[in-house]
């Protein structure tokens, strides 16, 4: 990514924040993990807040995701390091929905036993992987470059 300016503490902040959404989302895939690896629900700390805001507000994780693409992501009066980061996590969490709804339709058949467990181990730590790398480069105020979801975001924020 060509350099686009510089970016202020406040911005490595904001641009940091929008990954929390797809950590929330991908809790669920860390399950097998958290009864094997009790310690791991640490992780968990940072996003009790939104899951109980998630919980009792109807179609609240609809609302943040279109709110951040419309407000965010299309408002060209932000600067260009936080509307990258909101999309890109943004897509992130599409690629957790999709996830989510192949394990609906074919749970049955792929949520057995060691496959199943397997699965979402993978989901969740690859998920952890981009959420603790694309999070420490926001702060760093370095663009997350991960593989066919920055091309996407280059596509979408100009």
């Amino acid at each position: 990514m060509t350099w686009r300016g510089t970016t202020t503490v406040r911005d490595r902040i904001f641009a940091a924040l929008p990954y929390l959404l797809p950590l929330m989302d991908g809790l669920p895939f860390g399950r097998f993990l958290f009864q094997q690896f009790p310690v791991l629900q640490i992780i968990t700390l940072p996003v009790i807040p939104l899951i109980f805001l998630y919980q009792y507000i109807p179609f609240a994780g609809f609302v943040v995701f279109i709110g951040l693409y419309m407000l965010v992501v299309r408002n060209e009066n932000i600067p260009h390091f936080i509307r990258f980061n909101t999309m890109q996590a943004i897509l992130i969490d599409i690629v957790l929905i999709l996830c989510t709804l192949v394990f609906q339709v074919f749970g049955s058949i792929l949520l057995q036993g060691f496959v199943g467990q397997t699965l979402y181990n993978m989901i969740f730590l690859g998920l952890l992987a981009v959420f603790f790398y694309s999070v420490i480069q926001s702060l760093s105020g370095k663009y997350a470059e991960i593989p066919t979801i920055s091309d996407a975001v280059y596509m979408q924020v100009r």
